[in-house]
């Protein structure tokens, strides 16, 4: 029925800019607690038990940021973070935007399969870890994305976020009687994990927070819901609503993983292969079966709505900031619509070869987070509330994130970064993820390239 009501890529892509206040906190609430929340987190919390309450600090602060300028995104009248980086900056912000958000948001999608394959395993006997579940989940996400863009991505996301608040609001309570309480998760869990602060240090802080922080302040889904809204007050009370339920439904999560973790320590479930799928065995193994399902039905909402939400916005700024920007500018809405499908399938193929590359949710996210939060969130923020950013600090930023980022992944994997510390006596720095160096080294390039170019507000360089 969506799918018969896109005419234009303003219907395809922002579902006709006529998005209310329900509809736009459930698709923006339903895209941020995504598979990084269920099943990366859930990971964390499983690994470092009480500890992981902090990692919706980052999120939570991300949106109190975005809520000051939620009514003036709106505002802008655009599609995609590439029209407002150009329009800021200049035509190459745009194109090295749209590359890194493509690069991140492919790889993102890719866990998704992943997450959906977790729940397809094992509902269906034989397809438990088998390639052809990771290949059910592909199919059915990139056909229900090029269907009908915004309109079924934002519709069903509210169906989505319903099904998250229900599915929690009954597992947790039942659990948490299940396992003894208080007393019970004290006493199960190694002492270690009953402290909320055993297993932090500076620089695991910075490695699990600091992505997500950069991710959600440049987020393009988050910006793309800002556009889709009816006005401006729309946009911003939405972001208002969103820190409060970003807040409780992560903590839920982790606190349904921590239960779950209990309950492996109490014998009362079986340890999953993936620690991962702690939540997935929960609704199979731990469940009455009418909540088990309400509980997988929570995943499933979870995995789809993100999966849908990150594939729909590189396929959006592809044709928006290459084929409609340069190649073919006085192209139809029909052709711009039936492009916007090809492209949701391209990327979704793309995504389903790179799925079978790592099974890791928590570390696949945050390196993910880290080339986009790198490359597009510092000059973002830039073009909100520093005039004197240049078209040249941008361009050196923007670069030297994605450059840093995927460099410093590489030489970890490789042992160089650990041999680099040994040499300069400084053991840890095989514990800094690329998130520390990829946005130290952006900002500065920011910051020293724009100094050394003329003020962009003078007059002498317009």
């Amino acid at each position: 029925m969506k799918a018969r009501k896109i005419r234009s890529q303003e219907d395809f892509s922002l579902a006709g800019r006529g998005l209310g206040t329900f509809v736009l906190i459930g698709t923006l609430l339903a895209t941020w607690i995504g598979t990084g929340s269920i099943f990366g987190n859930a990971q964390k919390t499983y690994q470092i038990g009480v500890g992981a309450f902090i990692l919706p600090i980052a999120g939570v602060l991300g949106i109190a940021v975005l809520w000051r300028l939620a009514a003036s995104i709106r505002e802008m009248e655009v599609y995609t973070i590439q029209d407002i980086l150009e329009k800021r900056f200049g035509v190459a912000t745009r194109i090295i935007g749209m590359i890194a958000l493509m690069l991140a948001y492919v790889i993102i999608v890719s866990y998704q399969y992943r997450a959906g394959a977790a729940v397809v395993g094992r509902l269906v006997p034989g397809l438990d870890g088998s390639a052809l579940a990771v290949i059910i989940v592909a199919v059915f996400v990139i056909a229900y994305t090029a269907l009908a863009g915004m309109y079924s991505v934002a519709y069903t996301d509210v169906v989505n976020g319903v099904l998250m608040v229900v599915g929690l609001c009954f597992a947790i309570p039942l659990l948490f009687s299940d396992v003894g309480g208080f007393e019970g998760i004290r006493s199960s869990l190694p002492a270690d994990q009953v402290q909320m602060t055993a297993s932090y240090t500076p620089v695991r802080l910075v490695n699990w927070l600091l992505p997500t922080l950069l991710l959600i302040l440049g987020d393009a889904n988050v910006y793309q819901r800002f556009f889709s809204a009816k006005d401006p007050g729309v946009a911003r009370r939405s972001a208002a609503w969103l820190i409060l339920g970003i807040a409780v439904l992560e903590c839920a999560i982790i606190a349904l993983a921590l239960l779950g973790r209990v309950m492996v320590e109490q014998g009362k479930l079986p340890a999953p292969e993936n620690v991962a799928h702690i939540v997935v065995s929960i609704a199979f193994d731990a469940l009455p079966p009418l909540l088990g399902a309400m509980l997988m039905g929570t995943v499933v909402a979870i995995v789809v709505s993100t999966a849908d939400s990150f594939l729909l916005a590189p396929s959006t700024s592809f044709v928006r900031d290459v084929y409609k920007r340069f190649l073919k500018p006085d192209a139809s809405e029909e052709s711009v619509v039936f492009l916007g499908r090809v492209v949701v399938i391209v990327f979704g193929l793309v995504a389903l070869g790179m799925a079978f590359t790592s099974d890791k949710f928590f570390e696949v996210a945050l390196f993910a987070y880290t080339i986009y939060g790198a490359s597009i969130t510092p000059v973002m923020i830039a073009a909100f509330f520093w005039p004197r950013a240049t078209l040249g600090g941008a361009v050196a930023s923007m670069l030297t994130g994605v450059i840093v980022a995927l460099g410093w992944q590489w030489a970890q994997m490789g042992g160089q970064v650990a041999s680099l510390g040994e040499s300069i006596g400084w053991a840890g720095l095989a514990e800094v993820d690329a998130v520390l160096p990829a946005l130290s080294l952006s900002v500065l390039a920011l910051v020293s390239v724009s100094l050394m170019q003329a003020d962009p507000r003078s007059p002498s360089a317009s």
